[in-house]
């Protein structure tokens, strides 16, 4: 064999491991045209094990799936060849060209990349039911339902939706979570807590399910017409079986990221007839009873007794204002104090909500409390019923007597009347003899105010140096610079609210804020801390009374439920009366 042959021969084999020796890192997709309702595969595949691999950022497509790590070993006629691949499984989200960016991994020291792939994306097509294919599968087998008690209720009548998630016993869900949870705008809203909760069987479309309640809501309409309820949608991670056996013979599982939505639901909400509505109509819908409890019938004058008006039943007792109280003159009432026992079911608002006055006669007599109606909607006979209390007759046994003269007024509350006395001395202050006394001017060379004014700017200079430094003091204490500007803010907002009174939105906001900053400055804690169970804890340990707790707590739900309720001027009032109140009570018992 000559020379020149043996060369070549030696060029050939280095070609050869050469070629084999060769880095190689591209990317390959299952399909260059796919619907925009189908599924891409992305592999990006490398013969030489590398570190520190980026994928590319995949923004025109959702991920679903991956990314699935698989390697691969092997010997040929002696020659080994490695095989490492990174998948992913992607959705597009838009039609048209797209193209996948070039991934990146590092190589024995060097930095590889791959060559960017397009892929034309359709609208959606037909896809067909393969039944072996993982996606279809899952899909046949995995259902969001959203159940609605009733779709054309009455404004303010109780609507329940039950979301239950619907899996069939072929395929499997190992983990969930919620994607968009619905806002339920231009509703009352109470989510029901889910206690015991378990996977049940049941039937959907004919076919036996297992289903898990998700969540329980219960909503009060605040508007009529068309209501949208937005969808609720989780993204589930599902194992679905396939036609692979393992080594064993048993079914092989693939798992697949699937995205379900119980879709939006529309409701239609009627108005209140307006046949038979009283004048006096608050609201009011459910079935309700009403009456009027009185802590005693008999005592003396100057002594308290407390009138209840108290409302209890089922329906929507947190979203209509009570009946006012009225008494003939010679009565002293304060302003009532709301209470609210209250719980929400799947059936609605049932429990008992209540005005409760203190009352203190001033004279001896008999005093009418006079009848007090309460009206509201029967959403079983769809009609308006209204309960009156009847007359009720206080009977003050000793005390001051009113006396019957020309100089008298009468006091009148419906048809009861009591005749209040006007006092002979009600202008006993006006002094009738002022026995004034001549002013005796005094020279103010050498008086006590001349030596006063020469003094008093040299006595200025240390009471200066001192008010400096207290000042210089003040401005290094950052705690307490922020305590002393959260109360100061706490009366301010305070102060807007009581100026924005009739004016809902703004009334409350402020009201919120001014409680927000109060408790800052009293408790050391910040917005984020801001949960009614650890303000509560924290009042306690300051040996604060649970029920001034109770009522602040209360007014925070006020608050809250302020943008989902007609609130109307005299329920503003007494909410910032209460605040003002509340904040003076916890002011003397905080520690």
């Amino acid at each position: 064999m000559s020379l020149k042959t043996y060369i070549t021969l030696f060029f050939i084999i280095a070609s050869t491991s050469f070629a084999a020796a060769q880095v190689k890192f591209e990317a390959k997709v299952s399909k260059t045209k796919l619907g925009v309702n189908e599924r891409l595969r992305v592999d990006f595949e490398m013969n030489t094990d590398g570190d520190n691999f980026n994928p590319p950022s995949f923004n025109d497509f959702t991920i679903v799936g991956g990314p699935n790590q698989s390697v691969s070993h092997s010997w040929v006629n002696g020659v080994r060849s490695f095989s490492k691949t990174y998948s992913y499984f992607l959705a597009p989200k838009k039609t048209g060209n797209i193209t996948i960016n070039q991934a990146t991994i590092e190589i024995q020291g060097e930095i590889y990349k791959t060559s960017p792939v397009t892929v034309q994306v359709t609208t959606a097509v037909n896809r067909p039911n393969d039944p072996d294919d993982v996606d279809n599968v899952a899909d046949d087998n995995l259902h969001l339902i959203a159940e609605i008690s009733k779709g054309n209720p009455y404004l303010n009548e109780p609507v329940t939706i039950v979301y239950k998630l619907y899996v069939s016993p072929d395929i499997g869900v190992t983990n969930f979570r919620e994607l968009n949870s619905p806002k339920y705008n231009d509703f009352w809203s109470q989510s029901i807590d889910l206690k015991d909760n378990k996977i049940q069987n049941g039937q959907y479309n004919g076919r036996e399910y297992r289903y898990l309640v998700i969540r329980k809501v219960v909503l009060y309409p605040q508007k009529t017409g068309k209501i949208e309820i937005e969808p609720l949608s989780l993204e589930l991670a599902v194992e679905v079986p396939t036609s692979r056996r393992d080594f064993f013979g048993g079914r092989m599982m693939a798992q697949v990221t699937k995205t379900v939505s119980a879709g939006s639901k529309t409701l239609q909400v009627k108005e209140l007839p307006e046949a038979g509505k009283p004048d006096d109509f608050s609201g009011a819908v459910g079935n309700f009873d009403f009456k009027l409890i009185t802590s005693k019938t008999e005592l003396n004058a100057t002594e308290s007794l407390q009138a209840r008006l108290e409302v209890t039943g089922n329906g929507n007792l947190k979203l209509f204002q009570l009946p006012k109280l009225t008494l003939p003159s010679a009565l002293e009432v304060y302003e009532p104090e709301h209470t609210e026992n209250v719980k929400t079911t799947l059936d609605g608002m049932q429990g008992r909500i209540s005005d409760s006055y203190t009352i203190v006669p001033q004279y001896k007599g008999k005093y009418p409390i006079p009848n007090v109606n309460f009206s509201y909607f029967d959403l079983k006979t769809e009609t308006y019923k209204t309960i009156s209390t009847g007359e009720h007759v206080l009977n003050v046994l000793e005390g001051p007597t009113n006396s019957t003269n020309s100089d008298s007024q009468i006091a009148s509350v419906g048809e009861g009347k009591q005749r209040v006395e006007l006092s002979s001395d009600q202008f006993a202050f006006v002094k009738s003899n002022p026995n004034l006394q001549p002013i005796i001017s005094e020279p103010f060379f050498k008086s006590s105010w001349y030596w006063s004014s020469l003094l008093l700017p040299l006595l200025a200079i240390p009471l200066a140096m001192v008010f400096r430094k207290k000042k210089a003091e003040r401005m290094a204490d950052v705690q307490g610079n922020k305590i002393r500007k959260a109360d100061k803010l706490a009366r301010k907002y305070l102060s807007e609210a009581k100026k924005t009174l009739g004016q809902k939105e703004a009334f409350y906001i402020a009201l919120e804020k001014a409680l927000h900053n109060y408790l800052k400055a009293k408790l050391h804690i910040e917005t984020s801390d801001f949960s009614k169970d650890h303000i509560k804890e924290l009042l306690l340990k300051r040996k604060v009374d649970e029920t001034v707790i109770n009522d602040f707590i209360a007014i925070l739900d006020s608050c809250e439920l302020a943008r989902y309720t007609p609130f109307s001027e005299v329920t503003m009032q007494h909410d910032y009366d209460k605040a003002a109140k509340t904040i003076s009570l916890i002011d003397k018992q905080i520690k």
